[in-house]
């Protein structure tokens, strides 16, 4: 673990940064495409359990 410093001697930096952030960007923007597309409706949900207010 000493040595793990020398990945970014590989590796430049600010690539792997922003790759990382697209990476994550992408995922997230699937995840709720995903939760949209599933007709989930949180809302409906929590009425029907509360009686229907």
């Amino acid at each position: 673990m000493a040595k793990f410093y020398k990945i970014w001697l590989i590796f430049d930096p600010r690539r792997v940064f922003v790759a990382q952030g697209v990476f994550l960007f992408l995922l997230a923007a699937m995840i709720h495409l995903v939760v949209l597309s599933s007709g989930l409706n949180w809302f409906e949900t929590a009425a029907a359990a509360a009686g229907g207010m």
